[in-house]
């Protein structure tokens, strides 16, 4: 939902700016009051507020100020602040009950495929948005409200947090029959041969009692600070081209606004392919970092061939798929399925609230480099142009790798070791 507001704004143009800094009240909100609601509430009624609170809240913002021609910017603040403390508590809890759902074996493809629902959000988002701009920003916000408020109701009704609720085994029980079920595809253990399933966060607790964990206590889990940071870098690329984007399109190469709304949806296509191809490959290998890493790599040099795309939108449209799948499939892993290994780890295994506490961490952090990066984009494009714009990109994928390159490393230590040990045996 959030799609349409950034391509209302940017088609509706003359307020980039403000875009740029109400983009960081947006997503600052989201570190610290998603994972605490995590902690307290159920998933499901976490999830009701992003949906029904924040819809009346997008018929104001977007619907009731043109119609009243009340423009504030204060208020277009104020609200924006209250949207984006809505609707930070819905993914992590959504990738809570996706965790309660699905277990190690075909994770990485499930939660890829499944993590493809933002970018078919954008792209609805941006054919609606297209398609009901003739008549008025304004309703492009109306229609969103509608959807948004629908799909609160729906999930008020019909979801169900978890298999129990059914009467069905967890996965927990479903995966205990299963060799090695507790290696996590995560693991801070130096030598794999000597992983130690049974530990837990505090000494003489069993893994049944954990329920929900401290906040520092999520961040000392392994894994959970380097991806985030990880993720803040990476976030902050695949945001800005979710941003900016279509003003992108239209200030450079003078092609219509809705065109170049239509046209930024190939972004979002390799984004969908990238994360459901990337998670399967994750899953062959039974390790992520690795895969992160090749991906990472090769978007440094689609996003070197996409800066110097040429004036025809067959081949802009051909290079942004490409540089979707190695930015969007890897910022889909890490959102998905990667937070749902670092929260299902043995030390808090059974628990869905330290699951969406861990997500919470990951995504919020996340938003946090997203938010910054807007105001950076706005600030390196006024004074230096787009090509810049495009070489800070590539300044922070780098940084991702940079980030995770300790896991990359074990990883692939580990995938060599596993190869020699396989060819000894034959």
């Amino acid at each position: 939902m959030g799609s349409i507001f950034w391509h209302v704004l940017f088609c509706t143009s003359g307020v980039s700016g403000m875009v740029v800094e109400v983009t960081g009240f947006l997503d600052l909100d989201s570190l610290g009051v998603s994972s605490s609601l995590a902690i307290s509430w159920d998933d499901c009624c976490v999830l009701h507020p992003p949906c029904l609170n924040a819809s009346p809240q997008v018929f104001v913002f977007g619907t009731v100020t043109e119609w009243l021609h009340f423009y504030n910017k204060g208020l277009y603040c104020c609200l924006w602040i209250v949207n984006g403390l809505l609707q930070s508590t819905g993914w992590p809890c959504v990738v809570a009950v996706m965790g309660n759902w699905f277990g190690k074996a075909g994770r990485g493809v499930v939660f890829g495929l499944w993590s493809a629902c933002a970018s078919v959000g954008n792209i609805l988002g941006a054919c609606l948005a297209s398609s009901v701009l003739q008549y008025g920003y304004e309703y492009a916000f109306l229609v969103t409200a509608a959807v948004q408020f629908a799909g609160g109701i729906i999930i008020f009704f019909g979801l169900l947090v978890s298999p129990e609720e059914i009467g069905l085994p967890g996965i927990e029980a479903e995966e205990n029959f299963e060799e090695d079920s507790h290696r996590p595809l995560i693991n801070d253990a130096e030598n794999e041969d000597e992983y130690e399933p049974n530990y837990s966060i505090q000494e003489g607790s069993t893994i049944a009692q954990v329920k929900a964990i401290s906040f520092y206590q999520a961040c000392c889990l392994p894994g959970v600070i380097p991806y985030s940071l990880a993720y803040a870098c990476l976030k902050l690329v695949n945001y800005s081209f979710f941003f900016w984007l279509p003003f992108y399109l239209s200030n450079n190469f003078g092609w219509k606004e809705a065109e170049a709304d239509k046209l930024s949806i190939w972004y979002d296509v390799g984004g969908i392919i990238g994360g459901t191809l990337q998670g399967f490959i994750s899953d062959v290998l039974q390790k992520r970092a690795p895969v992160l890493a090749l991906s990472l790599l090769l978007a440094v040099g689609s996003l070197v061939g996409y800066s110097r795309s040429p004036n025809d939108k067959s081949i802009n449209a051909l290079l942004m798929a490409v540089t979707g799948f190695f930015i969007g499939g890897p910022s889909n892993m890490i959102s998905s399925a990667i937070s749902a290994d670092l929260g299902r780890q043995e030390l808090i295994q059974g628990s869905s609230e330290a699951l969406a506490t861990v997500t919470g961490i990951v995504d919020g952090t996340g938003s946090i480099g997203a938010a910054v990066g807007q105001y950076l984009v706005s600030l390196i494009q006024d004074n230096l142009g787009w090509i810049w714009v495009f070489y800070f990109f590539i300044l922070m994928t780098s940084c991702t790798i940079l980030f995770i390159s300790p896991l990359i490393v074990r990883e692939t230590c580990y995938l060599m070791q596993r190869r020699q040990a396989h060819v000894l045996s034959e």
